[in-house]
């Protein structure tokens, strides 16, 4: 008997950006899925809807793969209707799963257990707001959330400048959004005046704000990302 798929399905990035985020492909799958893997309950069954789901929700089994259950994931349950056949769709809270969010370890399982695994096309804020920076996208570099102690997150910052500089590489990272202006003005402080600078804000949201400048220029720009998703790009000339 053949084995269902895995479908990594993005999900919005933003309030309001549902039709920049998904494909009429993408309403065609979730309408022959009935099974999910989903870090957030409650953003993917309001994403399921406003994506075209047309089976009624009450049919649709839900494994919880929130942060307080990944460890005791039973992917023997999980994986137990793919194995007869039928297919099985994994979300992330936003965003592509398995790309600076959970479901790695998801989507090794399903090609442990010879389940096909199926990418889908969707908003990932790393490679838009590389797009978008006018930076180097052959050589780039995504690290995550930088330290949180003031010290060492200035030493990270300045060996991100020393690699972008030394390698001609982008250097991309986030920040929790409640410390993104602390972020900003450590990276003002830190940094090099012709280093370059893209902050990425609220990327395809009604509030998108993406400007790339020299961190001279950054000086003299009054923002606030309080609170925002962002995510911040470096390149050193």
């Amino acid at each position: 008997m053949a084995k269902g798929n895995l479908y990594l399905i993005p999900v919005p990035l933003a309030e309001h950006a549902e039709k920049a985020s998904y494909t009429i492909l993408h309403q065609d799958i979730i309408n022959n899925i009935k099974e999910y893997v989903v870090e957030n309950e409650k953003t993917a069954r309001k994403f399921l809807k406003e994506a075209g789901l047309k089976t009624p929700q009450s049919e649709l089994i839900i494994h919880d793969y929130g942060k307080h259950k990944r460890e005791k994931m039973n992917y023997a349950e999980v994986f137990r209707l793919a194995e007869t056949g039928s297919d099985i769709g994994l979300m992330s809270e936003a965003g592509c799963p398995g790309v600076a969010d959970p479901g790695a370890d998801i989507v090794y399982e399903a090609h442990r257990r010879g389940i096909r695994v199926i990418p889908l096309v969707g908003p990932s804020s790393i490679l838009l707001g590389l797009m978008a920076s006018g930076f180097n996208g052959q050589n780039f570099s995504f690290k995550g959330y930088l330290p949180i102690d003031k010290g060492d997150r200035t030493k990270a910052i300045k060996e991100l400048e020393f690699l972008s500089q030394k390698e001609r590489s982008t250097q991309i990272f986030i920040e929790t959004p409640f410390r993104n202006n602390q972020m900003l003005s450590e990276l003002i402080k830190t940094c090099k005046p012709q280093t370059k600078l893209c902050v990425a804000c609220n990327v395809t949201g009604l509030e998108e704000y993406i400007l790339t400048q020299t961190i001279a220029q950054w000086k003299s720009t009054s923002i606030d990302l309080h609170k925002k998703p962002c995510i911040f790009l470096l390149f050193a000339p």
